[in-house]
């Protein structure tokens, strides 16, 4: 905290402070079990954050202010479903890669085997002129 920073605290203090001098005894003892309240369960979110990732990742061991922010991100990641649909996008990806080779492959095996086929000599298809013929009949 810097000098300005210290300040303005002392400033809001004072005004927080005088503030609740003015409070009924009810209102301070509300006030107080709520506050109990959110202490006893940030503990619990913390312990229970401790618990879940202290053997998985060694992620447990950190301090209040970093597990505060990025709880919702080690959820996300932690989610069985998001793995699910990263592993099925992968799998499916890999099976078209080889769907698509066998596919090139059975189109050169559809190929050679017109050309072997065919009642042109393999001369013919050897021969320029030929190769030019084709070319100018596909357009």
């Amino acid at each position: 905290m810097t000098i300005d920073d210290k300040d303005f605290a002392k400033k809001i203090t004072g005004y927080l402070d005088r503030g609740s001098a003015q409070l009924k005894a009810g209102t301070t003892y509300k006030l107080q079990l709520a506050r109990a309240k959110a202490l006893e369960r940030l503990a619990q979110a913390e312990s229970a954050a401790d618990l879940t990732l202290a053997g998985a990742h060694g992620l447990g061991s950190g301090g209040s202010a970093g597990r505060a922010r990025s709880g919702g991100v080690r959820r996300f990641w932690n989610n069985r479903v998001l793995w699910a649909g990263i592993v099925l996008i992968v799998v499916g990806g890999v099976w078209f890669q080889q769907w698509q080779a066998t596919q090139q492959v059975k189109d050169i095996e559809e190929t050679d085997a017109a050309i072997l086929s065919s009642d042109l000599p393999i001369d013919a298809y050897l021969d320029r002129g030929f190769q030019n013929w084709l070319k100018l009949g596909s357009e």
